[in-house]
């Protein structure tokens, strides 16, 4: 079985990690250095850094914070939040990110992904995607979660894998934060249709629930989860140690 990945999010406003609950009512939380350095150092696999405002702000994210996260961290590290063009890709990379995630930028400009694979190659772009259940469809929103395109989210992400993303991280709104478990539907839906890694991001509330992620759908690589690693609900290393025990396999 191929190794699974266990991958702390840094959601970043204003300069500092928040949460919140169906991508709403945002919370601080600390500081993105001081995490991003603690993840690093505790077993974590990698290490996800979305400026969640950066889209809907219309701006370009904060470069100077992600420097001196990447500075910090010995894990590959990948960015995202306002990237738009193939220059976004560019200078975060330049800042130390190792892959960088696209969204709205996407949906704008679906070439977008084409250009960049073709630069930087399939394995650095990720193709993230804020999926909702909208009358019975899988429905993909942008600019965090705000805004509903209309567009079908099975369908789309099999045309950013055809165009060249390298890795799906699929975030489901209706799971965001409930703390109720993985949306297993939404992820069976998308790892069926593509033969890149699916990192299941939205609803992980205790170890649990990344045992039975990982039991129900073997073809997802990896589980993304915030708050219960940020406030102490639950060790990366007691994770690994009880995935391993259940016949997961998981670094140590």
């Amino acid at each position: 079985m191929i190794t699974k990945r266990i991958i702390p999010c840094l959601d970043v406003k204003d300069g500092r990690v928040v949460k919140g609950v169906n991508f709403l009512g945002l919370a601080d939380v600390s500081s993105p250095v001081k995490l991003a350095s603690f993840y690093s150092s505790c077993g974590a696999d990698e290490l996800v850094f979305y400026d969640i405002t950066a889209s809907s702000e219309g701006r370009n994210l904060f470069t100077d914070i992600l420097t001196e996260v990447a500075s910090t961290v010995f894990i590959p590290l990948t960015v995202g939040g306002g990237i738009r063009e193939l220059s976004d890709f560019e200078r975060v990379l330049k800042c130390g990110a190792d892959k960088v995630s696209v969204n709205s930028g996407a949906i704008a400009n679906p070439r977008l992904i084409e250009e960049a694979a073709k630069r930087y190659g399939d394995q650095c772009v990720v193709l993230s995607v804020d999926v909702k259940r909208v009358n019975g469809e899988f429905r993909v929103f942008a600019k965090g979660g705000r805004e509903d395109t209309g567009i079908e989210a099975i369908s789309w992400i099999r045309h950013g894998v055809d165009m060249g993303a390298g890795e799906i991280v699929l975030n489901s709104i209706d799971t965001d934060g409930v703390k109720k478990g993985f949306d297993l539907p939404m992820l069976k839906a998308v790892s069926d249709v593509v033969d890149v890694p699916v990192i299941a991001s939205g609803g992980a509330g205790c170890i649990q629930d990344f045992i039975e992620l990982f039991r129900a759908l073997p073809k997802v690589d990896a589980g993304l989860a915030a708050s219960i690693f940020h406030f102490g609900e639950v060790s990366i290393h007691d994770l690994k140690m009880q995935l391993t025990e259940n016949g997961i396999t998981a670094r140590i």
